[in-house]
């Protein structure tokens, strides 16, 4: 098995980049940000970006964590790769990677001024620095909610007049990159709110939704709602399933990083 490094400092465009620069050499395997990925399929670990701190996230993408290289090793073990291309902010890092995951000494290191011009580089850093954008080289629907999903604006507050009509200020656009060429993956923020609504109107004792609100937070998203549920159930059982069921189901459909779903209950109501 070969294995060639991508090294550029952080933020440069490594992985923007390393699709075209892997199939340029004929590579179909690529280990970044913690994860094996296969062209635009990811066939083991999860993304860095996920930890919390900047420190997590090194340790993560350097696979300290002893499951998380074992499962990428059996990945490769299974797939016998002829080449692997790892990405990494320095030689050092690439070089321990590859130790970590037991594969062969790195044959040959390419670096990202080796593929991109200055003015490049440059436009890549102020995009990270200005713009907070992380690059994954994989579509977003591959790597779902490992990597946080964010609105470019906040959602407005719906309230709920009658059994059909929404009362709206305005709707604006939930928009999260999709890293691939397929340009941005757009979400009407009326669309995530008729998700909740349907998963959660549809459980047993829960009256209605009167509030609902959503909003960014550099690690997911999170949601607000209040409700009115019908007496003789356990609320707090019901709350957190209705926890988990918005969860999974808002995660599972749109590939948003869901942070929290916190709950209030207004009112009870007697059903006839």
């Amino acid at each position: 098995m070969k294995t060639i490094g991508f090294v550029g400092a952080s933020g440069t465009g490594k992985s923007h980049r390393a699709s075209w620069v892997a199939r340029e050499r004929g590579i179909d395997y690529i280990i970044d940000d913690g994860l094996f990925i296969r062209v635009n399929q990811v066939l083991a670990g999860t993304s860095a970006k996920k930890e919390k701190t900047r420190i997590a996230s090194i340790k993560h993408a350097l696979f300290t964590n002893d499951e998380h290289a074992n499962e990428l090793m059996e990945a490769i073990r299974v797939n016998k790769p002829g080449a692997i291309m790892i990405l990494g902010t320095s030689e050092g890092m690439v070089e321990r990677i590859a130790q970590r995951l037991q594969l062969p000494e790195i044959s040959e290191i390419i670096r990202i001024e080796d593929v991109a011009d200055e003015f490049e580089i440059k436009q890549a850093v102020a995009t990270r620095r200005e713009q907070g954008k992380h690059v994954i080289p994989v579509p977003t629907f591959e790597i779902k909610k490992d990597f946080s999903g964010y609105f470019l604006d906040p959602l407005q507050i719906f309230r709920r007049k009658g059994k059909v009509n929404y009362q709206l200020d305005g709707e604006k656009s939930v928009v999260r990159p999709t890293f691939s060429y397929l340009g941005s993956y757009t979400i009407s923020d009326y669309t995530v709110y008729q998700i909740v609504e349907f998963v959660v109107t549809n459980m047993e004792g829960v009256g209605k939704i009167s509030r609902f609100r959503a909003e960014n937070h550099d690690e997911g998203i999170t949601m607000e709602m209040e409700l009115v549920l019908v007496y003789g159930y356990n609320i707090r059982r019901l709350i957190q399933e209705i926890q988990r069921r918005v969860s999974e189901e808002v995660q599972r459909l749109t590939a948003l990083n869901i942070k929290q779903v916190n709950v209030t209950v207004k009112s009870l109501i007697i059903e006839k």
